[in-house]
């Protein structure tokens, strides 16, 4: 494990594969960490690439420089926290892999900086939210799918996250993937990144803001203002979305395909669910070769 210093966080990232080698960037969803790339990282770094596999704020050794600073998960922090990791590493461009709160950083830099992206691997499509349009109601089955989003909603949902971290992730592991028989062993390498003393702060900010129901880390205004007005993604694209993923159906991406305007290739996943990385590493490792082309 590495860290770097950006404005804002110490951030712990892992590295692999030469110095020189073209960069890539793979981020990890809620709620798991850096071990959802363990498949991807090292084949593709023995390829030739630079793999940098930051830990997300909130998670593992990633800690808040001042203990002011609002505990946001809103998708403008993820964003900036993203291109600010790239600035402080020296990395003029990068490809980026992304699903769920990762994809959603790696949607907003692509967007919002696409000077700074050679491609991107969007794990379930587009991800950055319409938060205007937030109070719309779902289907009766997406409604349920997000208990845990509304749960999170409550003070119970808060005291509950804080006691029951570890259960609630492996009981959406279960649930969002059906079809992975993951073990103790791999769900504990992650479930300490949970122990992080912001995770619970984090955590409801980001599930209450997404709504509308609590109110943005003001350094983030800007940004926010730019992303309610559901930006074009211009850079090349894949888009991979797991057939079985138990938060959103495949079907549910589709209707912002339109949204990638640099050119998008969409591949469904047969039996593979929302930790995609982590059930079908090649078919990551694939979609990133294509993007990024052979690193030597």
């Amino acid at each position: 494990m590495k860290t770097v210093r950006t404005p804002v966080l110490e951030i712990g990232y892992l590295e692999a594969g030469p110095a020189d080698g073209p960069a890539l960037i793979l981020l990890h969803g809620w709620p798991s960490d850096v071990h959802d790339y363990d498949g991807v990282a090292l084949p593709l770094a023995a390829a030739g690439y630079r793999v940098l596999v930051p830990w997300l704020r909130g998670f593992g050794p990633t800690r808040f420089l001042d203990a002011a600073t609002p505990r946001s998960g809103q998708q403008a922090a993820l964003g900036a926290d993203l291109r600010d990791f790239m600035d402080a590493l020296s990395i003029p461009r990068a490809t980026l892999v992304g699903y769920d709160w990762g994809g959603r950083a790696a949607c907003v830099a692509s967007a919002l900086w696409p000077e700074r992206v050679s491609g991107l691997v969007a794990i379930t499509g587009y991800g950055i939210q319409d938060i205007a349009a937030a109070t719309r109601p779902g289907s009766a089955e997406q409604e349920f799918r997000y208990w845990y989003q509304w749960y999170f909603h409550t003070g119970r949902g808060r005291a509950g996250l804080t006691a029951n971290r570890a259960e609630i992730a492996r009981l959406l592991w279960r649930l969002w993937s059906p079809n992975w028989a993951f073990d103790d062993a791999t769900f504990q390498a992650t479930a300490h990144s949970f122990d992080n003393p912001d995770f619970v702060d984090v955590t409801i900010q980001s599930y209450r803001h997404r709504y509308g129901n609590a109110p943005g880390d003001p350094a983030y205004d800007d940004l926010e203002a730019r992303l309610a007005g559901q930006p074009a993604i211009g850079v090349p694209a894949i888009v991979l979305h797991g057939e079985d993923d138990g938060v959103g159906s495949p079907a549910s991406s589709i209707p912002r395909d339109r949204l990638f305007t640099g050119g998008m290739e969409r591949r469904l996943i047969p039996r593979a669910g929302h930790f995609l990385s982590r059930e079908n590493p090649g078919d990551v490792v694939a979609a990133v070769v294509q993007l990024a082309g052979p690193a030597a």
